[in-house]
Formats: structure tokens, C-alpha cells, sequence
């Protein structure tokens, strides 16, 4: 059960839409089909992960209509009914990709259940949150975490918690910068991720700007194997965030990842098949 569940993890790339829809159905549909295209064209599994949060017990109310601090304002700005939410994740799987989520409180984890997600992921800023990793666990759907900001203690916390609940889990390499320099990508962590939980599956989430195929040629090569940017798209004159991607990039991603896999093969674990076309030249 685990093999085939952990599977799902392999060459996954997960686009973070986020709520780069600003409440807005109609843009929403724009960035997951603009997408889909995209997908589709690259012959690329993915997901499209939205975020959930039930905005009016999330936000503390003495600070629910503070304007002064973005996240919050940011965060009630693009509140969308659960309704349109729904609408969306049905849109995403009938454009042939996986659905995916990120709740930040409870009741949004009850939501990814009953609208049975895909996948789960927990974001960075909720790894050392052992209560919401709790009930994440208990919905028994395959789950990916971000690493950013971590000590190990909570890293090997929560590889021995998903472990023990016998629930799939991918740890992603992750720098919480948005965005991140090229010199602060830390892609050498990968290295050590793989060597320190050999049996799951370790990815990077990427939140660079100035190109879209070195680092994944880099992490693709260290072992890497699913992978994660914010996306958004050039629309209604809605200002793009430097650490989003757009469609072209993203297809400039997928096309890096498509090279990165020529070049390294298949034999990572065994001596290589020497063909015959080289066993002739040779002779």
C-alpha cells in the first residue's frame, strides 16, 4: 500500500496557486487552464494546490481589519467562498492533474477530507505545529512538508510522526525567502536530506527568480524528485509577485526537468548497461 501510495510523489510538480486567485472565481479558472496547457503540452504529473483557510476565525479579531500587516490584509482581500473552492478542485481534476491543498487551521483539514483531496501539504511555517500535523495525519492522505526555517529535531520529528501513522510523506528542501537569491537556495541540503531519510521521497520548493532551469537541473541531479513554485499569471493589470511564475517559465521548468532526466539516466543504483554501439566503438 505505502509503495503504491508513495509513488504519487515521483516526478510530481506541484504549482502553488495559492491565493493568487484574489477571491476572484473567474481568475482562478483562468490560472488553472492557462496551466493545464501547459501541463498538458510538457506530458507533466502535476498538481494544482490552492490554500485554505477559514478566514474569519483565523484572523484574530482585534487585527481582522488591520490593513497594516500585508499577510493579514492580503489574506482577507482574497477570501473565497468554499463553494468557489469547490469549483476550482473540480476544475483541476478534469483538466487531468491532481488535487491539493494546504489548510492552516483544523477546519480547513476537515474541508481537504471532504472534498477528498489528492494530496496535503503542510507548509513550513506549520512543521513544529504537532497538533494541526496531528489531524493532518489522521486524514490518511499522502502528505508533503516544506523544510523551511527548521531545526533537524523537527524534521526528524515529523518523518517519525508520518512513519508511525503509516500515512505516505515527501520532505521538500525549501529556503522560506520570497523571494530567494541564487546564493541562498542551499541545493547541497538535498544531499543531506536523502542521506538522512533514504526511504521517502525529497523534493525542492523554489522560490528563485532569476531562472528556471539551473536549479532545477542541479536538484534533479542531487535526486530531488518532486518539485514546487507559486504560479500566477499577467491578467487584469493584478501585479505579479517576483517569486511567482509565469506560464512561459513554468514551461521552461518542466522542459529543464525533461533535459536534467536525459542526461543523468537511469542508473543511479547499479553499473550502467554499456550498449553496443559503444562496446563496438571500443573494440
Amino acid at each position: 500500500y505505502l509503495m503504491v501510495k508513495d509513488s504519487i510523489f515521483n516526478e510530481l510538480f506541484v504549482l502553488e496557486l495559492a491565493n493568487n486567485h484574489w477571491g476572484s472565481l473567474k481568475r482562478g479558472y483562468k490560472i488553472i487552464n492557462d496551466y493545464a496547457r501547459v501541463v498538458k503540452k510538457n506530458n507533466i504529473k502535476a498538481s494544482i494546490k490552492l490554500q485554505f483557510r477559514n478566514v474569519k476565525d483565523f484572523i484574530h479579531p482585534e487585527y481582522y481589519l488591520n490593513k497594516e500587516i500585508r499577510y493579514i490584509d492580503k489574506t482577507r482581500r482574497t477570501m473565497i467562498s468554499w463553494e468557489n473552492i469547490s469549483k476550482m478542485i473540480k476544475a483541476v481534476s478534469s483538466n487531468g492533474m491532481l488535487t491539493m491543498a494546504t489548510p492552516f487551521d483544523e477546519y480547513s483539514i476537515n474541508k481537504c477530507a471532504e472534498f477528498n483531496l489528492d494530496l496535503i501539504k503542510i507548509a513550513s511555517s506549520d512543521v513544529k505545529d504537532k497538533n494541526l500535523i496531528s489531524n493532518i495525519s489522521d486524514v490518511g492522505k499522502p502528505v508533503i512538508a516544506s523544510s523551511g526555517g527548521c531545526e533537524l529535531k523537527d524534521l526528524d520529528w515529523i518523518y517519525d510522526h508520518f512513519k508511525s501513522k503509516n500515512v505516505p510523506f515527501a520532505l521538500n528542501h525549501c529556503v522560506s525567502l520570497y523571494p530567494s537569491e541564487d546564493s541562498q537556495l542551499q541545493l547541497n541540503q538535498i544531499d543531506f536530506l536523502r542521506a538522512r531519510y533514504p526511504d521517502i521521497t525529497i523534493g525542492f520548493s523554489s522560490h528563485e527568480y532569476t531562472s528556471w532551469d539551473y536549479s532545477m537541473m542541479v536538484a534533479y541531479g542531487k535526486g530531488a524528485r518532486t518539485f514546487e513554485r507559486h504560479i500566477d499569471i499577467d491578467f487584469e493589470g493584478v501585479p505579479v509577485s517576483k517569486y511567482c511564475s509565469l506560464p512561459n517559465q513554468v514551461d521552461i521548468w518542466f522542459k529543464a526537468f525533461s533535459k536534467a532526466k536525459e542526461f543523468c539516466g537511469n542508473s543511479s543504483d547499479s553499473i550502467r548497461t554499456v550498449d553496443i554501439e559503444e562496446k563496438e566503438y571500443l573494440d
